[in-house]
């Protein structure tokens, strides 16, 4: 276990956070970001707040560093944007301070935001190098990283749109005089965004955990609109350059310090100066945008 604390450009300290690395016996799978400490007022001063960061990566074995997969790495950027929207936090209330009392479509932008760092190329060569040598990334391996970021992405999305519909349907159409119609409103979803059908066999409603049990009801589209936030708020990033001091200082201002207090649509458009646009994920995707007026 890991513990560190953050600290503000004029020595101030902000937050802290524990940091749970390595898989272990009966350790829980995966990986995510929770709350220790709330930031809040107290009867003489602020309370700091504090998070946990829990990961399952591979311990060091001997004389043998840990070595992270580049999908790990996106993962512990992905938790880690979590813990900032914690830690960064300036609402002394703690049911809307942090990740607290902002709407589920809009939970995911910091971590789905920081993930884009994990992929940028001069991030990448900042932060590898062969473990042994001490070499740099080739160029060629650093440009086939680049381009697996893309592979198959258009069938990835049309799958979160098919996923997004049904749930969606399943709620918004129910008639309790005809029934859930799980499997008739699944295939007309297919028929209309599915490009690969699975066989009539397949069950997948049965075990679409993330509806039926697990709180996204209704809300599965989130997962594919916190992206389009995301990817829109890096495009500000790499227009301006992504170490560009003035465009992460309205990033922390305008996202990562209001919290719940602010509507997250105003929130976005304070930062981006516009409300947000699906072009920049779509050229992430490398997905080229469809012409003005065509269908």
């Amino acid at each position: 276990m890991y513990f560190y604390t953050l600290i503000n450009g004029d020595g101030r300290e902000i937050g802290s956070f524990f940091m749970d690395r390595y898989a272990r016996p009966d350790k829980r799978p995966g990986a995510w970001m929770d709350e220790c400490i709330l930031r809040k007022h107290t009867n003489s001063e602020v309370q700091l707040p504090v998070a946990h960061l829990v990961c399952n990566f591979t311990k060091p074995s001997g004389d043998k560093p840990a070595l992270l997969s580049h999908d790990e790495i996106v993962t512990l950027f992905h938790e880690f944007g979590h813990t900032l929207h914690h830690l960064l936090t300036q609402v002394d209330y703690p049911s809307v301070s942090g990740i607290n009392g902002v709407p589920w479509d809009a939970v995911e932008l910091p971590s789905q935001f920081m993930e884009n760092f994990a992929w940028d190329p001069d991030v990448v060569r900042g932060m590898s190098k062969h473990v042994t040598t001490g070499v740099a990334l080739p160029e060629q391996l650093l440009s086939k990283l680049e381009a697996s970021r893309v592979f198959q992405s258009g069938l990835q999305m049309v799958r979160q749109v098919e996923f997004s519909l049904f749930d969606w349907r399943i709620h918004s159409e129910y008639d309790p005089a005809k029934g859930p119609r799980f499997r008739e409103i699944l295939n007309e979803v297919r028929d209309r965004v599915s490009v690969l059908k699975p066989p009539q066999f397949s069950r997948f409603a049965n075990s679409f955990s993330h509806v039926f049990g697990g709180g996204y009801a209704a809300g599965y589209y989130s997962y594919k609109w916190a992206e389009v936030l995301a990817a829109d708020a890096f495009a500000a990033f790499e227009e301006r350059g992504i170490f560009d001091r003035g465009v992460a200082d309205s990033f922390r201002k305008n996202i990562l310090e209001v919290g719940g207090t602010r509507d997250i649509g105003e929130a976005f458009k304070a930062f981006r100066g516009r409300a947000p646009r699906i072009e920049p994920l779509l050229t992430q995707a490398g997905i080229d945008t469809l012409p003005p007026n065509n269908s």
